[in-house]
């Protein structure tokens, strides 16, 4: 048995442990059975926007010609040598990890599956590890769908799609969440013929208006099957043949290449929790409570495995605030967790924090919307926008943000000025007294304050004329 004051099982947002906790003295064992780095690294979103990037720069130049900007459309995509060039970044930024790790005399890192014997003693390549404080953050993986002959094929999930040197023809994307439209528009933009199949609606967390925003100009760009169920698959001769149902029609489509992208599942169940008290929830995910601690004392759990966000941000911040806690300053405050955003980086981007106006109607908050669209801005009209928009939602009694959604170019950028607002329990008033560059993509958040402010003064003025 070897004993160490620390035990991180995963190292992504693991890392927020690792090191801080060695600088301290304290003896840590870290245990990854992947490459060091986690998912955002390795497998999620870093190589994803190394190959988005390139994608949009494809997409620009497709569509030069509406700038009256003509080149030759059939400009080529050097596929393999794009994606090694992307593998190889990331392959070298996590053995660097490796190489800090073998300096650090206080760090000793075990390369394999991490699996409980008891609350606190962990298995690992037939080692016993003991500690008296362990952190889990042993992530989520693809969640692969229950379809009669998928298993059997060599489909593909965001894992695969990310290390494919070999750019396919046509490929199917099965799902409708961000890793799906993320990655099935880079391929698109890429070259290849890329189809959607989406069995209810695209980005269904997403405000309603967003997604249908999004899903009317994502459809004028891809052909996307909506409403549409997988049913069986076949592989054969390198063509799969996916047999669907879609409005009680059974129907047919093959192609070269299949992503399964249909949402995450959480890796605890590699753990065998089954032989401690750790509690999970029906879903697998680890249930911990508002200071991220387990049902076992000692042993606490972040990031994707506790289902609470997905994002890389929303683990570091869970990190952190961990390390303070529970290593740096030890104190029994709560996390409380800022106003978490999000972006997609498709083709509309789509970015969003705070509630979206579906929660806002289900809660019964008393809210003004203001919406302004890319094209009713100087910067819009000098991108020629034919889609997009700011939408702010203020709460009518106090005046507070409650959120902004925002599809269009450079969304996940322009949303920045409302989180920052938001963190700072802004109302529509500071929207309204700041400057704005001219002409900047963000005037067209102030002229969606300005149009929540015109409900406000519509709404007054009614009020009084009652």
């Amino acid at each position: 048995m070897k004993n160490y004051d620390v035990i991180v099982i995963g190292s992504g947002g693991g890392s927020k442990i690792t090191s801080p906790a060695a600088r301290m003295g304290l003896k840590v064992a870290v245990i990854e059975k992947d490459r060091l780095g986690g998912t955002c690294l390795n497998r999620g979103c870093i190589p994803s926007k190394m190959l988005i990037h390139p994608a949009d720069v494809a997409q620009e130049i497709r569509e030069a010609s509406k700038f009256d900007i003509h080149n030759n459309p059939h400009f080529s995509v050097d596929f393999q040598k794009l994606v090694t060039r992307i593998s190889s970044t990331v392959d070298h930024d996590s053995d660097s990890i490796v190489v800090g790790y073998s300096k650090n005399p206080n760090i000793d890192y075990y390369h394999g599956t991490a699996s409980f014997l008891t609350n606190k003693v962990v298995e690992v390549n037939g080692e016993q590890l003991t500690a008296e404080r362990i952190v889990i953050g042993v992530g989520a993986r693809p969640h692969i769908p229950d379809i009669p002959g998928l298993k059997d094929t060599p489909f593909m999930t965001s894992t695969e799609a990310l290390r494919l040197t070999k750019l396919p023809q046509k490929m199917v994307v099965v799902g409708a969440s961000y890793i799906a439209v993320e990655l099935g528009h880079a391929y698109a933009a890429l070259g290849c013929d890329v189809q959607f199949m989406v069995r209810s609606r695209f980005l269904r967390g997403e405000d309603s208006q967003v997604a249908q925003e999004f899903t009317r100009v994502f459809s004028e760009k891809y052909s996307c099957h909506i409403k549409a169920c997988p049913t069986k698959v076949d592989y054969r001769n390198g063509i799969f043949r996916i047999t669907y149902k879609q409005h009680e029609e059974s129907k047919t489509i093959q192609c070269d290449a299949l992503l399964i992208a249909t949402g995450v599942v959480p890796n605890s169940d590699t753990l065998k929790l089954e032989n401690t008290d750790i509690k999970v929830t029906s879903k697998g995910f680890i249930d911990v409570d508002d200071h991220l601690r387990t049902s076992v004392d000692g042993v606490y759990a972040l990031g994707d495995c506790i289902g609470r966000y997905f994002f890389r941000h929303s683990v570091n911040f869970e990190g952190e605030y961990l390390f303070e806690s529970a290593f740096a300053n030890p104190h029994d405050r709560p996390i409380q967790y800022p106003p978490v955003p999000h972006a997609i980086f498709s083709n509309p981007q789509v970015a969003g924090v705070g509630k979206t106006e579906d929660e806002l109607k289900a809660e019964g908050v008393d809210y003004i919307s203001g919406v302004n669209p890319y094209a009713k801005s100087a910067m819009g009209m000098a991108l020629l926008s034919d889609h997009g928009f700011c939408k702010i939602l203020i709460c009518a009694k106090t005046r507070r943000i409650l959120g902004a959604h925002i599809v269009g170019p450079e969304a996940s950028n322009m949303i920045h000025m409302i989180i920052a607002f938001m963190n700072k329990d802004g109302t529509l008033d500071d929207l309204l007294n700041m400057i704005y560059i001219h002409p900047a993509l963000p005037e067209i958040v102030r002229n969606a304050a300005r149009r929540a402010q015109a409900e406000f003064t519509a709404r007054a003025t009614a009020s009084a004329a009652a």
